[in-house]
């Protein structure tokens, strides 16, 4: 599959999620999402389009710790779409249960918003921590 018609795929996708495609860079087959706020991560596409090296990571220290499961996903065995990469990386921002719109929104309002205070600390879990 071609650089575009991966880049098709990923604005198709994107049309179902809080996510934006916001950049493409074809020479290094690299796309860029956004989602507010501010969660954003990048995914490395192979030559082929298929396969299980596709890439996922964030220059966002934050958002890394939410792209492990995709991370897991892609080197599990077994070839991977972008569809499928994308969704991963989608489940990863939220557990399910919720819906998708206001689940994401909540959850990475209330875990990865950054303020002076939190600089330096470990982020917050998005899941609910109990008392015993």
């Amino acid at each position: 599959m071609d650089f575009q018609q991966l880049a098709d795929v990923a604005e198709k996708w994107c049309s179902n999620t809080p996510f934006e495609l916001i950049a493409t860079e074809e020479t290094e087959r690299r796309m860029d999402f956004y989602a507010d706020p501010g969660v954003s991560f990048y995914v490395l596409c192979p030559d082929n389009g298929c396969g299980d090296n596709f890439h996922v990571w964030s220059e966002s220290e934050d958002c890394l710790p939410f792209l492990q499961l995709a991370q897991d996903y892609i080197s599990s065995c077994g070839k991977k779409t972008l569809q499928e990469v994308l969704e991963k990386v989608f489940k990863s921002f939220r557990p399910s249960g919720k819906p998708r719109e206001e689940h994401f929104h909540r959850r990475t309002a209330s875990s990865l918003a950054v303020s002076p205070v939190s600089l330096g600390q470990p982020i917050a879990s998005p899941y609910p921590v109990q008392s015993l």
